[in-house]
């Protein structure tokens, strides 16, 4: 690799790593969050432009950073539909999915999201659980993270907290 290639290397790489932050202060936080599965996967587009934009020398940044400023935006607009449509929320997201109530695995339930019983109890390690006693609810996510509820002092969870979760066959 010559000097010149690694001048350009480097340059690229602050630059669209400067576009990269404009855009993520122009559209906010949620950039990067992993708030819903939509979410994830701009994220992984927006990486995947990152490495192209760097590794390949046929990218430039101005391609580069449209490419960004379009998924980004996108993404803002995707975030806001799904916000403010409820037949938009509902024909384009996923429910959180209960899989686990009061301490019993809802095989039923694991089965339909794809979860195995293993990696349930490694969510439950994970979440500092001694006992199926302790849990009131393990929530798989839309975004594919497990939520975990432990039983404090045998409490009702608040429905609040169970707002947009599927509470069906409990």
């Amino acid at each position: 690799m010559t000097l010149q290639e690694i001048f350009w290397l480097t340059a690229s790489v602050f630059g669209i790593f400067i576009i990269t932050i404009i855009l993520t202060r122009i559209f906010g936080l949620r950039t990067f969050a992993k708030m819903s599965s939509f979410d994830f996967a701009s994220t992984i587009a927006i990486g995947s432009i990152l490495a192209s934009i760097i590794l390949n020398s046929d990218y430039s940044l101005i391609k580069g950073g449209i490419a960004l400023l379009v998924i980004i935006s996108f993404q803002t607009l995707f975030s806001y539909m799904v916000r403010h449509s409820k037949a938009f929320q509902k024909l384009f997201t996923n429910k959180p999915q209960i899989i686990m109530w009061n301490g019993k695995i809802l095989y039923n339930k694991l089965k339909e999201c794809n979860v195995g019983e293993d990696d349930l109890i490694a969510k439950l390690r994970e979440a500092n659980v001694h006992s199926f006693n302790e849990v009131k609810a393990v929530v798989f996510e839309s975004t594919g993270d497990v939520s975990v509820i432990h039983n404090n002092q045998n409490k009702d969870v608040e429905q609040e907290v169970l707002k947009d979760v599927s509470l069906q066959n409990l």
